[in-house]
């Protein structure tokens, strides 16, 4: 896997990934920025929202779940220090479909948080704690 990021002016930067697709990544006004797009951080937030959400999406199709939508929400507390890593993560999961099982969902969110979301487990070896929650949706047949 590999990425190109190419200064383009003031705090703006094109992120270039081997897959072939960008993304600007941008400062706030009063760093020097012009809020053109997400910064950094945030775009670690959202690679570890996909990472996880693929995951649980994947493992509730393969248990045969009728999945219509499923929503990640991710709030994130940061350090007041420099560097102002992530120390706290939350994710909730929403989980729409006909007739899905509670129990499925909830061993999907867990596998992924446990085993297999690979941006989750490499934060947590940093230190960062990441709850999770969930909820079902029944959509009526």
């Amino acid at each position: 896997m590999n990425v190109s990021i190419k200064w383009t002016d003031g705090r703006q930067f094109l992120a270039e990934s081997g897959s072939g697709h960008s993304v600007v990544m941008d400062g706030n006004p009063e760093n020097g920025g012009r809020n053109t797009g997400p910064r950094p951080m945030e775009m670690m937030l959202m690679g570890l929202g996909g990472c996880t959400s693929f995951d649980v999406i994947q493992i509730l199709e393969k248990a045969r779940q009728q999945v219509t939508d499923c929503h990640a929400e991710l709030t994130a507390e940061r350090a007041d220090t420099v560097p102002s890593v992530f120390t706290k993560i939350h994710v909730n999961f929403v989980v729409s479909g006909r007739n899905l099982k509670d129990a499925q969902v909830k061993r999907a969110v867990e596998l992924s948080a446990e085993k297999y979301c690979s941006a989750s487990l490499m934060l947590t070896a940093g230190g960062v704690e990441i709850s999770h929650s969930y909820e079902v949706v029944d959509i009526a047949s």
